[in-house]
């Protein structure tokens, strides 16, 4: 009998060893294919806007490390966004994350402007010598698809009266006005914008935009795990987080098309 139970508890042992290995080589896995992930989405981006030699010259090899040259690149590149999105006629957002500010404009003219309060980037935007993102930021950023916590147009629902007599000019509060304003923008490659509301109003604020941004972590590492356990590398999406104004912000939110644009300057 004392044999007996001396050999579950040895399985019971063995299997939970067993069961820690293999837990421990799928997080190394996890975060190696995560380390890779960066790597790979720039070496793509090196591929397409990286500097194309069509015959060698040791001048093209340097020009690229030319802070003077790189400065100027850069600015023409915010330009060239900027003209591509204004000859589209619709509203669009430029960011320039040197000065803080944040403008929507139409056909190049300014309709609103707010001061960024806090900036955060993804490692590869810190760089501004980089040739390659600054000839990525030359065609502008397209929103697929936004995650908020305010709608995008407020809804009213109203009875209408039998008559004249009947009529009443209620108004219907903005739910906007005391709910917190987050959202995320996911672009067209790839890159990820998260805009909070600088001013915690609220008691449940803070708790608010917490609750927001690990609903989307979880997503994103839900979507990460699935491409690791089919041992591929995950995708990698730049990240660009701001904090502005309140008022501002959901004015910038519902002023942007579905599919708007936004030119960025770094």
């Amino acid at each position: 009998m004392e044999t007996e139970t001396t050999n579950k508890q040895q399985v019971r042992k063995y299997g939970l060893i067993t069961l820690i290995i293999i837990i421990g080589v799928l997080l190394i896995y996890y975060a190696v294919m995560a380390m890779i992930a960066p790597a790979k989405k720039y070496n793509g981006l090196k591929d397409e806007y990286g500097y194309k030699q069509v015959v060698k010259n040791s001048i093209n090899d340097t020009i690229q490390t030319d802070s003077t040259y790189l400065a100027l690149f850069r600015e023409k590149a915010f330009l060239q966004a900027r003209t591509s999105i204004a000859e589209t006629d619709s509203i669009y957002l430029s960011i320039n994350l040197v000065d803080s500010s944040m403008v929507l404009e139409i056909s190049g003219v300014a309709v609103a402007r707010t001061k960024l309060t806090r900036i955060s980037l993804s490692k590869m935007f810190l760089d501004r010598n980089d040739y390659v993102i600054s000839s990525m930021l030359s065609k502008p950023f397209t929103i697929e698809r936004n995650i908020a916590s305010i709608p995008k147009e407020p809804l009213m629902i109203k009875m209408a009266p039998k008559d004249t007599s009947e009529f009443k000019p209620d108004i219907i509060p903005d739910t906007a006005d005391y709910e917190p304003v987050n959202y995320i923008l996911e672009m067209n490659n790839g890159t990820v914008m998260h805009v909070y509301q600088e001013e915690k109003l609220n008691r449940g604020d803070r708790s608010h935009l917490f609750l927001f941004d690990l609903r989307y972590r979880l997503r994103s590492a839900w979507s990460t795990l699935k491409s690791v356990f089919t041992f591929k590398v995950p995708e990698y999406h730049p990240y660009i987080k701001v904090r502005l104004p309140r008022s501002d912000a959901k004015i910038i939110y519902r002023a942007l098309p579905g599919h708007g644009q936004i030119a960025v300057y770094r």
